[in-house]
């Protein structure tokens, strides 16, 4: 099996352009169907539901957000920690690392599902909804959070799997896994007429039925039993605490956009319902055009960490430089083609005028600044291969957060106008992108000449790569 991985990913030698290609691909497959799995609430629910559906559904993604986020940069955690007890070949410690993190992934995801369920009106009460929405978004945020036991442990057996390098395992689960969750929300509202309770329902089974499969393939791997709470509680503590340390960045950063999401909900929903339909609209679009950016900085991350283990340091700069140009021409060419039918992409999820014309003004707003965010993740993936992850989570969160903030503070005081909305994401995108690309010109000299005894801490930063690169883009919009 580690041949196997080495095979997968070996970008030290080959034609740089194709490796990276080859690697990116697979990634925004992925990110495809865990973009359709989410836009098929908003879909059904647009055509068979109504406007205050739409809306509730597209509040309550930023607010799940706040709660999967943390728990998934855990997943980051899980994949190191497994990653490295495979390659050390002690079966007995890859089996503990595998048992704890699994556990404990079942540990935290029923506290957190208890939690959400309790928190679930503050949390709606706090993205300051309008009053036809509120009872739509409390039954979904209620029943999702309900199941967030089974979002948690699949996120963590994925992170497992990957860690042995398994990476089209998930890929196939999560293909199952969203083409019924697409079954599940005909049958329950478009069918049953069971509304927004028949999405969220839809997705929990789909949740839950990841779970029973990424188990029995864990099962049928490894050959023992991932499950032990006693033995957990008693001895994980060590793998527990290193898992915690790794993914703990990637988890902080992913909640506090979510949090800070919540807030720019707040300027979002002082506008009318259909408006709020639409903006959600234009976010489910977007995540569809920046998937060249996620999967390059991801494939940036894994190029350049193997090639500082090589200390091949002339390829390293070949790479970026590649990465970066195969990320802006891809996502220039995927944003001139989506530009002009921006309308009709948004009469799929409603047929409202109102919504269809807000959400294509986000878009057509959107899209040309999306080759800033190309640019940031290839320098982010190569900061992360270099085991600056923190800087990274501190930059990116003053940009999207902070001066996002600041921005629609300023802006909406003056006059309440909802252009001020589509503007704010690429206002944090263009600040985090200045701020990461001058800490970047900054170390640039010391990080392009890596001393040997670091490249062991770049090539573990690589392992946590695809997880926290997929949380950040889920949480950009």
């Amino acid at each position: 099996m580690a041949a196997g991985l080495r095979r997968n990913v070996d970008f030290t030698k080959g034609n740089i352009y194709k490796g990276l290609l080859l690697f990116a691909i697979p990634i925004m497959l992925g990110e495809v169907f865990q973009n359709l799995y989410h836009s098929t609430d908003s879909v059904v629910l647009g055509n068979f539901v109504g406007d205050s559906a739409l809306a509730a559904v597209s509040v309550c993604g930023t607010l799940t957000n706040l709660l999967v986020g943390f728990c998934n940069g855990i997943s980051v955690g899980s994949t190191v920690v497994v990653s490295k007890a495979f390659g050390s070949g002690n079966k007995k410690r890859l089996e503990d690392s595998i048992r704890y993190t699994y556990s404990f992934a079942i540990l935290m995801g029923a506290l957190l599902s208890v939690v959400g369920f309790v928190l679930a009106p503050m949390m709606v009460r706090i993205s300051n909804v309008n009053e036809d929405i509120y009872p739509h978004a409390l039954m979904y945020l209620r029943i999702y959070n309900s199941g967030l036991l089974f979002t948690i442990v699949y996120n963590n057996s994925a992170g497992i799997l990957r860690g042995m390098g398994d990476m089209r395992t998930p890929f196939v689960i999560l293909l199952i896994s969203s083409s019924l969750n697409i079954v599940l929300d005909l049958l329950f509202s478009a069918v049953l007429d069971m509304g927004i309770a028949g999405v969220s329902i839809a997705t929990v089974i789909s949740q839950f039925v990841s779970v029973i499969i990424s188990y029995w393939v864990l099962r049928k791997k490894l050959g023992f039993r991932c499950i032990d709470i006693k033995d957990t509680v008693r001895n994980g503590g060590k793998v527990i605490a290193e898992a915690m340390d790794v993914g703990v960045s990637a988890g902080v950063q992913g909640s506090l956009i979510s949090f800070s999401n919540l807030f720019v909900w707040r300027y979002i929903n002082r506008f009318s319902t259909a408006a709020v339909a639409g903006v959600g609209i234009a976010q489910r679009v977007d995540k569809f055009v920046s998937l060249p950016t996620t999967a390059f900085g991801t494939a940036t991350t894994t190029f350049v960490g193997q090639n500082l283990g090589a200390q091949n340091h002339p390829r390293v700069r070949e790479g970026v430089r590649d990465a970066m140009i195969l990320s802006l021409s891809i996502t220039i060419v995927l944003g001139t083609l989506i530009y002009p039918v921006t309308g009709w992409l948004a009469s799929l999820f409603n047929r409202n005028p109102e919504v269809i014309s807000v959400a294509s003004a986000m878009c057509r707003t959107l899209i040309p600044f999306y080759f800033i965010s190309a640019i940031r993740q290839v320098l982010m993936g190569l900061l992360r291969a270099h085991g600056r992850s923190k800087m990274n989570t501190a930059l990116t969160l003053a940009g999207m957060v902070g001066m996002r903030q600041i921005f629609l503070a300023v802006t909406m005081s003056i006059r309440s106008d909802i252009v001020f909305i589509y503007y704010g994401y690429p206002v944090g995108w263009l600040f985090a992108g200045l701020f990461v690309g001058v800490y970047y010109l900054i170390c640039r000299k010391s990080i392009m000449q890596l001393p040997a005894r670091r490249t062991r801490a770049a090539k573990a930063a690589v392992l946590g790569a695809n997880e926290e690169n997929k949380q950040e883009s889920e949480q950009d919009s």
